[in-house]
């Protein structure tokens, strides 16, 4: 990777992924792609090139592709799975229209592209306790039928055009640097929020239901070694399952009161969100990734709190 553009910059990933390549890829160029309402600002714009890329557009793409002469895209452009479920429409209109423009670009522009599935993409009937590599896939949520899709439609542009396509299973990505935006897993991420702020939390997940976790460092780590691995030893492409760490509401809550005593929460169980939890993998098989391309996570759920508590205590100005 030399030349990359990062669609979808500005969202939870995209601002962190953004930062970590123009930081760790000497010499490169990381254009900030954005659509207008959501430019980049601060540290993310002043840091390198920035251009509108709506991936519904795609003569504007290859415009940048051309002018930057990108050679990586990581595509990121994405309505989250509550959000999805709420503009089905145009969940599949970002998701699947624009994948196929990003494809054909990369097809005549010569680029690898990255896009990432999730275990949105597995459904009720997918074995929830160590769910393979390769396995049945039926969501029943439209976020899920269009990281299935998308899984096939990459690989079938690596097997029909040879474009580089790669991809992982995101499981539910945790963060204090950009606030979440309406996913299943989000819960998480506003446990951490109320802790820190000293507020007794909602919770929309019911007690019980585990869900594959991640901190945010080890999502990013996986997004880069993926596309730099050796291309000889990938059997799979699209889409990788990585794990990390599966816990439920209770797990999460009492290592937050490991370093928050006083933190309390109760249960408010929103019936969409729940649905989609329930369809979703317990805890993913992650064999594949470690054997093609060396992955491994760094982090477990103790020393994800601490850095996440941590962080929020400094972005809000609270004192421990």
């Amino acid at each position: 990777m030399k030349n990359i553009l990062v669609i979808g910059s500005t969202g939870q990933i995209g601002s962190e992924l953004t930062m970590k390549l123009r930081r760790e890829i000497p010499g490169s160029t990381v254009v900030a792609g954005y659509i207008p309402g959501a430019e980049p600002k601060g540290i993310l714009l002043e840091s390198g090139p920035a251009e509108i890329a709506d991936v519904r557009d795609g003569a504007t793409l290859a415009g940048i592709v051309a002018r930057y002469r990108i050679d990586t895209i990581y595509n990121l452009a994405a309505l989250l799975s509550a959000v999805a479920e709420r503009k089905p429409l145009l969940a599949w209109d970002i998701q699947m229209n624009g994948l196929l423009n990003i494809l054909e670009v990369a097809r005549e522009k010569g680029c690898a592209v990255f896009t990432p599935s999730s275990i949105g993409s597995f459904g009720p009937e997918t074995p929830h306790d160590g769910t393979p590599q390769d396995t049945i896939q039926r969501p029943r949520s439209m976020y899920g039928v269009t990281k299935v899709a998308t899984e096939l439609l990459s690989d079938y542009y690596f097997h029909k055009y040879g474009v580089d396509t790669r991809s992982v299973r995101f499981p539910g990505l945790i963060s204090y640097v950009t606030p979440p935006g309406g996913g299943t897993t989000d819960y998480s991420v506003e446990m951490y929020y109320a802790a820190v702020k000293g507020e007794v939390y909602t919770c929309p997940i019911g007690a019980g239901t585990f869900m594959d976790m991640m901190y945010m460092a080890d999502a990013l780590r996986a997004a880069v070694q993926l596309m730099e691995a050796d291309p000889a030893r990938l059997r799979h492409r699209n889409a990788f399952n990585i794990a990390s760490m599966s816990f439920d509401p209770e797990i999460l809550a009492a290592a937050i009161r490991r370093q928050i005593p006083s933190f309390t929460f109760k249960y408010d169980v929103d019936p969409v969100r729940q649905a989609i939890a329930n369809s979703w993998p317990d805890r993913l098989d992650d064999r594949c990734a470690r054997e093609e391309w060396d992955w491994a996570p760094q982090f477990d759920i103790d020393r994800m709190t601490t850095e996440m508590i941590a962080g929020l205590r400094k972005k809000f100005g609270i004192q421990a």
